[in-house]
């Protein structure tokens, strides 16, 4: 069908100018009311303001359009004149997001028995999605067959999938599919598009078993799997962790005759970097390049970041001169991860070595970069350096952004210059940049290591009138400041007024408090609020630190009793204990009751109860440090720790390999 043409829009325009006190505008693209049903049509506002009658009933019905614009039409074959001229006016407004226009022409078109084609319904599903209007799109759907008569065909469902996937509603995408297909009342049946959205939301939802027996349906329903497919069902699995299972996932697809791609090996690759295992994602990439399939910036960046977490910045840097070499161009990115990956290794003078690498390439460095630069710079005690890189940033022209003002700011107070990083806050203020809980919660902290509480309460107040978020996390701030100032009372007002204002305390906050009580000497009002703690919401669930704040406090009054039944309801709460838990009890073991204890059947029982509920981690801890201390665990303990942690055959082998290097010396 031939699209309108110049001629049809100027006809158009000049209909609109006829049209008696009718001018053409602009309508707004917001409705957040919009529904299909809601809107009906209606005159554009007159040109002149002046009184005027109003409209007949009937004519409110009639779209703002001259009869002459569609007589200009095609004169044969299946279409009635200007139908091609109302498939262009619906494409004009669903591009622009114009609804109640694209409503007016659908009644129009229904009134006069037009002929209304899938196509026309495609680009009002597309429009749906840019509106970010999933569940008009499906009434559109329903409407096509029930109201308008077009019939539905599997490209227009595959298009009304794809708008729901795109919006994040994985689980009303599949309600949708099996509405549509559920019955099997439709003529079509999904293919090979319809199923790879389907596997997407099942991975997406985290039913990997589900999103698995859909794809070895696939087959039985005429659909051959393609790399899209593969590469889906691979990152499902990837994020379950199901590593092996992906890898056996490529062998299948290139026997199925199913070329892998870029984003295949990707997937794979990534999972198993964060894994750990490079040697691994090495053979990978050297399969990468047997299949013929070349590595693109992102297997780059996956393979780079993952020596990165290892510290193998040589072999990383190895890497990227292969990428130069490959023609592959590193973006800000590639070095956006090395460099940050040098600052976590406290090298951040090697990772302002690399900017300059970067910029002497042609790249700039964008804020992320200045933001890990100046951090590390800090942290490694080289103010100076963290100060010119921050000016440097200004003069070529990078403006910073909140995570940059709040590293530059926690590095001024980390220095002890609070009153300094309160000037930055006020630039930023003053730049038009809001201030985030970390900017502020950083400056509070600083002028409490300073010693003036009384500027970190000013800060506070500043916070008050910004987003409840903030007062959450400042709150917490304040009280942990006040208590370890040992203004209880200045504390417990504050306490108050979170209460007041509906602020929800989070674990910080109730440590604090606790913490501040039990330092004060008010030890059962302490336990108290940790007994409220408890049942409250799980961001306030008492942690390891609330715990061993509780046990320290309980053990200096030599209640060790209660400490011990304490130490019992942790362990049922699911929280292990830590190498600090073990010192408190240990030093009372040892000062506090007569006679004195070592600790060691103490720490031998701690560990056969975390094996009992299988945390296997926290047991192996808590073994290290009774090796480290001297206190070797008893036989029946080393028996099951090594039960549970090793696997049989390892074991074995591991022995064998013992015993013959024993007999070779």
């Amino acid at each position: 069908m031939p699209k309108c043409s110049k001629h049809h829009l100027k006809l158009l325009s000049i209909a609109l100018r006829k049209a008696p006190g009718l001018s053409f505008y602009p309508v707004s693209r917001k409705f957040p009311t919009f529904s299909p049903f809601f809107y009906s049509t209606s005159f554009a506002l007159p040109s002149n303001p002046t009184p005027r009658s109003k409209p007949k009933k009937d004519d409110t019905n009639e779209l703002s359009i001259s009869g002459e614009i569609f007589k200009s039409g095609p004169q044969s074959g299946s279409y009635k004149l200007g139908d091609a001229t109302f498939y262009s006016l619906i494409e004009n407004y669903a591009s622009s997001g114009e609804f109640r226009l694209i409503e007016q022409v659908l009644d129009r078109m229904k009134r006069e028995g037009r002929v209304l084609v899938e196509r026309s319904f495609i680009l009002i599903f597309k429009a749906c999605g840019k509106a970010h209007l999933p569940r008009e799109a499906v009434k559109f759907f329903d409407r096509m067959s029930n109201e308008f008569h077009c019939k539905q065909t599997v490209k227009s469902f595959n298009s009304v999938l794809n708008v729901i996937i795109q919006e994040g509603d994985f689980s009303y995408a599949l309600k949708f599919y099996l509405h549509v297909f559920g019955a099997n009342k439709k003529n079509f049946q999904p293919n090979t598009l319809t199923y790879n959205l389907i596997i997407k939301a099942l991975c997406k939802l985290g039913q990997i078993e589900r999103a698995i027996e859909t794809f070895r349906e696939m087959p039985l329903k005429s659909c051959n799997p393609d790399v899209f497919t593969y590469s889906t069902l691979m990152d499902g699995l990837c994020k379950e962790r199901r590593i092996d299972e992906a890898v056996f996932l490529l062998d299948e697809m290139q026997i199925e005759g199913c070329l892998p791609n870029p984003v295949t090996f990707n997937v794979l690759i990534d999972a198993i970097c964060k894994n750990g295992d490079l040697s691994r994602a090495a053979k990978l990439l050297d399969n990468m390049f047997l299949k013929g399939c070349v590595p693109n910036e992102v297997t780059y960046n996956t393979l780079i970041h993952g020596l990165c977490l290892k510290g193998k910045f040589d072999k990383a840097l190895s890497l990227l001169d292969k990428m130069v070499s490959s023609k592959c161009v590193p973006n800000e990115v590639t070095y956006g991860i090395i460099i940050n990956g040098l600052v976590k290794q406290g090298r951040a003078e090697d990772g302002a070595q690399i900017l300059v690498s970067m910029e002497e390439r042609g790249h700039k460095a964008n804020e992320y970069i200045y933001s890990s630069l100046i951090s590390g710079l800090f942290k490694e005690g080289k103010s100076e350096d963290a100060v010119r890189l921050w000016k440097e940033m200004s003069e070529k022209g990078c403006k910073p952004n909140v995570v940059v003002y709040g590293a530059f700011i926690d590095g001024l107070c980390r220095e002890g210059k609070p009153d300094e990083a309160e000037e930055i806050l006020d630039e930023m203020l003053i730049n038009g940049c809001l201030p985030n809980a970390f900017t502020y919660s950083t400056l509070m902290n600083g002028f409490f290591k300073k010693g003036d509480s009384q500027k970190a309460i000013l800060v506070w107040k500043e916070t008050m009138n910004q987003d409840s978020r903030h007062n959450e996390v400042c709150c917490s701030i304040l009280l942990n400041g006040l208590c370890e100032d040992g203004k209880i009372r200045e504390a417990l007002m504050v306490w108050k007024h979170m209460l007041s204002k509906g602020l929800k305390p989070d674990v910080v906050a109730y440590s604090s408090m606790i913490k501040g009580l039990c330092d004060a000497g008010y030890v059962d009002q302490g336990l108290k609020l940790f007994y409220e703690m408890q049942c409250q919401e799980p961001k306030s669930q008492p942690d390891v630190i609330t715990y061993n704040i509780i046990f320290n406090a309980l053990c200096k009054e030599g209640n060790l009793t209660r400490a011990i039944d304490l130490l019992n309801g942790m362990l049922d709460r699911g929280c292990d204990p830590d190498l600090a838990t073990c010192n408190i009890f240990l030093k009372t073991l040892r000062e506090g009751i007569n006679p004195p204890q070592d600790g060691r059947m103490f720490l031998d029982e701690l560990v056969v109860r975390l094996l009992k509920r299988e945390r296997k981690l926290s047991a192996l801890k808590i073994i290290e440090d009774m090796l480290l201390r001297y206190l070797p665990p008893e036989a029946s303990t080393w028996s099951r720790i090594i039960q549970r942690i090793c696997k049989p055959k390892k074991t074995q082998e591991a022995i064998d390999e013992c015993w013959r290097s024993l007999y070779s010396e």
